[in-house]
């Protein structure tokens, strides 16, 4: 655990100006291989978009928020709700999962924590933690854990914890998936259920720097890549499946968990809970931070590659390999000049702040600013902005959260929760 909060964010910033590479082990599901899923999808609650409020026309550059501190938390990393409830969870990157229980329009934070697995993280070197956590779509009765196992030279774990009220239990531990990390950053670890049901998971690179095992374009591993699985059963002692309509299914040696590739450090995707479009906040290189939008109407970015470590952003890099397999290009990218590590958000659905409906929310984590972007009916960037705040500052962002209405929540590494309100 690290002695104190400054030191953490000292270990992350430096981790996320880094590149990697690594390679990985044979990921089983709990020791009989991984098979090809046969069940249909499951599906998850999302808003009908026919209903569904329409995209904002305001300017970005006329738009002011307010930034509220409704908790506080210890190094927080990742803040999602329990379906069926109107609480939110927030992970500790050290290891531990607490309750916010909400109070009016603020949380307390339930000191018994619902999960503690600091003994299983126990290394917090680079960007080493919990990373990761979801709720089992519906009912939420279910909680799986993303984190870096200190005991295993930082392997990459997710889990799953049946809940007992609101406590994980223990016992009923059951491991998904483990994956080799060589180095100690670019991990990734988000894990969201798509709308189709579906476990999603985005790891990195590896880490060190220039990806040097070339990662980024070789689909025989699943660092660089977005995931897409099925835990059905998970709890019950089953680890997971490959859905059969994934891209590389039967297309051996390509790994058929894989969903696209080319990502350096996804650090933090989600997806618009109106449409289905899938948002990557990708941590560059040397140079570029970029943003990738792959829309539901298009495949959801379906084996695409997305570039890493042959391109950065839209750039090509210094590294020879072959670029003849077509790459999608970020819908939106910023230079060092601007910030080095970028966290992803969500595109804003709650009914609080009209003018920011349709619009995609990120950070950085060396640069703390709220930005903004919209996508034109052409399917092209249509808007950028950085949205000027009132209220509490943002300081090394180290994720996003949305609730069940749709509003959004900034996390800073050093404690804060802040709610995205109406100026």
């Amino acid at each position: 655990m690290p002695a104190t909060r400054a030191a953490v964010a000292v270990l992350i910033a430096v981790a996320f100006l880094g590149a990697g590479c690594g390679n990985d082990e044979p990921v089983a599901d709990t020791g009989s291989g991984t098979t090809v899923a046969t069940s249909p999808p499951r599906s998850t609650t999302t808003v009908d978009p026919t209903t569904a409020t329409p995209p904002s026309t305001v300017d970005l550059d006329d738009i002011t928020v307010r930034l509220t501190e409704v908790a506080n938390a210890e190094s927080p990393t990742v803040l999602v709700p329990r379906p069926g409830t109107d609480d939110l969870y927030v992970g500790e990157r050290a290891g531990t999962v607490r309750h916010l229980v909400r109070d009016d329009d603020r949380f307390t934070i339930d000191r018994t924590p619902v999960l503690d697995i600091t003994d299983l993280v126990a290394d917090l070197d680079g960007e080493r933690g919990l990373l990761g956590l979801a709720f089992e779509p519906g009912d939420g009765s279910v909680l799986y854990v993303s984190y870096t196992d200190g005991n295993d030279d930082g392997a990459s774990v997710i889990a799953a914890y049946a809940m007992n009220g609101n406590a994980a239990d223990v016992e009923s531990r059951r491991e998904i998936l483990r994956l080799a990390q060589p180095f100690s950053n670019h991990n990734g670890g988000n894990i969201v259920f798509g709308p189709d049901g579906y476990l999603w998971v985005g790891f990195g690179d590896g880490g060190s720097q220039g990806d040097p095992s070339d990662n980024g374009q070789d689909t025989t591993v699943l660092l660089a890549k977005m995931l897409r699985i099925s835990v059905d059963g998970a709890a019950l002692g089953a680890g997971y499946t490959v859905p059969q309509d994934n891209p590389f299914v039967g297309k051996e040696p390509a790994r058929s968990e894989i969903w696209s590739y080319g990502l350096r450090n996804p650090w933090r995707f989600s997806f618009d809970r109106v449409n289905g479009d899938l948002w990557i906040g990708d941590v560059g290189g040397s140079e570029w931070e970029e943003v990738d939008h792959l829309p539901a109407s298009a495949g959801t970015g379906k084996g695409a590659n997305l570039g890493w470590s042959l391109r950065e952003g839209a750039h090509d890099t210094d590294k020879s390999g072959d670029r003849s397999t077509p790459m999608v290009d970020p819908i939106f990218e910023y230079s060092h000049d601007e910030g080095s590590s970028i966290t992803g958000g969500f595109v804003y659905r709650g009914t609080k702040i009209p003018a920011l409906v349709g619009t995609y929310l990120f950070s950085d984590f060396s640069a703390a600013t709220l930005r903004a972007i919209r996508i034109g009916s052409d399917g092209k960037l249509a808007q950028q902005a950085v949205l000027r705040t009132t209220g509490e500052e943002m300081s090394q962002v180290s994720s996003f959260g949305q609730d069940d209405d749709g509003e959004l929540y900034v996390l800073s590494l050093g404690g804060e929760i802040l709610r995205i309100d109406a100026s």
